[in-house]
């Protein structure tokens, strides 16, 4: 019989619906019945696409005995980590303070005061490497309440008091300048795999938010150790595992630091992020395989998480059928030799040698997966390119990864900026109208009549949790990059309305802290607020870009403040650990640049304002922003008092108060905004 997650809409909760365990979703009700009942809550937090996640379920949630257990002593709340962010971070921020370390599933024993007492991550059903069995946990918290209850008390009391002595330490009120963005590119130089490209060991995760500072600092200082460190990463993850070689699109992150072996779930944010800066590297440098990357990207991006209201599902699982009915990690993607030979015959040689697939293999049991190693020889491209047909063509006939369908804001803001600027530099109107199709669902279902955000949808429903920083800061990052590419006023009014709602609920007006959870909105044990990037920028770094490119679109000076100080954060961070602000040093990089603010004045169908428009996109100055539109358009700002130079169109560029001479000759544009290497 299914318990109370049936009427839920995450997909991760519907995953546990048929469980033995008699699961609550989130919510007052489950705290309620924990007091009433006199128990402690269990509370067991993941995500649809995580591998341990699923392996917990299996073993512990869906074993009669072990949920009879729960049902007895516990009131078992299940969270999804993607729907409530903000539950997920106050209780992981007390699970990394009391242990060291974290990670999903996370596992939580809580007071029916929602204070945390006992933590961990995944438990395994018996004993082993030091972890004891999830059985005896759940014995040992049940046996501490019921016989230590004061000594409970004591622990959840001091854990509550020391979070609460966590309150982010704001750092300087003043932005980061010269000398802290290079202090940051030094740090990121000592951590830099100058092997095998990337930043760190083992597991190595995608620098897409790091790349994107290295490539601002490179176009504002020159600085070529910066523009290599973003090349060689992002030429050395492409030619890895971690990148889809027949389909397109990135995996989680790698298990090695050569990026041969990923864990396979392919995340919706990572892709956008990743499909983004491929576009600006190739803007950059001209690197053919940084625009075959963010092309390809952004069709696997359109063909396999496009859903049918037109926005972007959030996830594709790690396992999936092996075709003997047992689920294992990357059985849709790797290959044997054996199986290059059944699908291509006598040109499975040629294939192994191109993708580096082995007899010994590099997974498991002898598969490999494939990657595209560096070779001394010349490939026939015609032919590998039938090759990769073939394989991806056999590829589709293996039981496919699940689809976690969840639309959640926040990434499908960031997936709307990536296929606006993608469609616009490599000329594919169907990758902006994707965009579109996104933006106007976020804006239809996700924005009610006062512009607040809910935070997921699933098939067309709304699901009830309220929007956090990440998702505002993101959606209006999308809006105004559409806003550019596509000249439509209504994203950058659409992004205004998003942002006001940043200065008003999440913003601490004395300080200009950002929060990220609204003030109205739910009181959990501390209002989480975490300026630091991690898979996605964090809000505050994301509301800190947004408001900086809204200001420059528009002239506002309050959002312009808010900016910079919300950028004082990065001051105190960037050079101690720049790999977890990217995002906050890419922004930094923008606003010492001015950023610049680029008015392209013409008729849309004259190809003359085409070109400069297109030429003022490529541009690579940090972080500026364009607009484009006729000269009697009150469509967007910039476009005000900017008429047409001799009856041409032209462009105007700006920056810190002062205007070059309007220009009709797009090379002279191209010399005003860094004209990079693209064409």
């Amino acid at each position: 019989m299914p318990n109370r997650l049936a009427h839920e809409t995450s997909p991760y909760l519907l995953q546990h619906a048929d469980n033995p365990v008699d699961w609550w979703p989130w919510s007052a009700e489950a705290f309620d019945e924990a007091r009433k009942r006199n128990v402690p809550v269990l509370l067991s937090v993941g995500y649809s696409s995580c591998h341990w996640c699923h392996v917990m379920a299996h073993e512990s949630f869906e074993d009669e005995a072990t949920a009879a257990d729960l049902n007895e002593h516990f009131v078992s709340v299940k969270v999804d980590r993607e729907e409530r962010p903000d539950v997920d971070a106050v209780y992981m921020e007390a699970v990394q303070a009391a242990t060291g370390q974290g990670g999903w599933p996370m596992t939580v024993f809580l007071t029916p005061d929602a204070e945390p007492f006992y933590f961990g991550t995944y438990f395994p059903p018996t004993p082993r490497h030091g972890m004891p069995a999830f059985r005896q946990v759940l014995e040992g918290v049940h046996s501490a309440w019921t016989e230590r209850r004061g000594e409970v008390a004591e622990v959840a009391e001091k854990i509550v008091r020391d979070l609460a002595g966590r309150e982010l330490s704001y750092g300087d009120a003043s932005v980061p300048g010269e000398e802290e963005l290079a202090g940051a590119l030094l740090g990121l130089t000592r951590e830099y795999d100058a092997q095998h490209g990337g930043f760190g060991g083992a597991p190595k995760f995608p620098s897409s938010m790091v790349i994107e500072f290295l490539l601002r600092h490179h176009a504002r200082t020159g600085s070529e150790g910066a523009l290599q460190m973003a090349a060689d990463t992002g030429e050395r993850m492409a030619r890895g595992g971690i990148y889809d070689q027949l389909g397109g699109g990135f995996a989680r992150y790698s298990v090695d630091r050569e990026w041969v072996v990923p864990h396979f779930e392919k995340m919706l944010y990572d892709n956008a992020l990743l499909c983004r800066v491929y576009a600006h590297l190739w803007r950059s440098t001209g690197s053919e395989l940084a625009r075959r990357v963010a092309l390809e990207t952004a069709d696997f991006m359109v063909r396999e998480l496009r859903t049918n209201e037109g926005g972007f599902a959030s996830a594709l699982d790690a396992d999936s059928d092996d075709g003997n009915g047992k689920h294992v990690e990357g059985a849709y993607y790797v290959w044997t030799p054996e199986q290059l030979r059944e699908v291509l015959g006598e040109d499975a040689e040629l294939a192994a040698d191109y993708f580096g697939v082995t007899e010994e293999g590099t997974f498991e049991e002898g598969a490999s997966v494939l990657q595209l190693p560096q070779h001394e020889g010349v490939f026939d491209a015609e032919k590998i390119d039938g090759v990769r047909s073939r394989l991806l063509a056999a590829r589709a006939e293996r039981p496919a990864p699940g689809r976690d369908d969840k639309i959640v804001a926040a990434w499908n803001g960031l997936a709307v900026a990536a296929l606006a600027e993608t469609g616009a530099y490599f000329e594919r109107p169907d990758l902006v109208e994707a965009a579109i199709g996104a933006a106007d669902l976020l804006v239809r279902l996700h924005m009610d009549d006062r512009a607040r955000l809910a935070r997921t949808s699933k098939d067309g429903q709304v699901g009830a949790n309220a929007g956090v920083l990440e998702d505002y800061a993101d959606v209006a990052e999308g809006f105004l990059a559409l806003a550019g590419v596509t000249g439509e006023g209504v994203w950058l009014e659409f992004a205004g309305f998003l942002l006001d709602h940043v200065l008003v609920q999440f913003t601490d007006s004395e300080t200009g802290a950002l929060y990220d959870t609204a003030a109205d909105a739910e009181r959990l044990i501390r209002r989480p607020q975490d300026p630091t990037d991690n898979a996605t920028p964090s809000g505050w770094n994301a509301a800190a870009g947004a408001l900086l490119s809204y200001a420059a679109q528009t002239g506002a000076e309050p959002h312009r403040t808010a900016a910079e100080r919300a950028l004082g954060v990065v001051k105190a961070l960037g050079p101690r650990v720049p790999r977890f602000v990217g995002w906050g040093l890419a922004t930094a990089e923008a606003l010492l640049d001015g950023p610049r603010e680029i008015a392209v004045v013409g008729p849309m169908e004259d190809p003359a304002t085409r070109e400069l428009h297109r030429a003022a996109l490529l541009g690579t100055a940090p972080g500026a922003v364009v607009a484009v539109g006729t000269a009697d358009s009150d469509e967007l700002p910039l476009l005000a008092d900017r008429p047409l130079v001799n009856g041409e169109p032209s462009a105007y560029v700006c920056r810190n108060f002062t205007c070059d001479a309007p220009t009709s000759d797009v090379q002279r544009l191209r010399e005003a905004v860094g004209g990079g290497n693209a064409v």
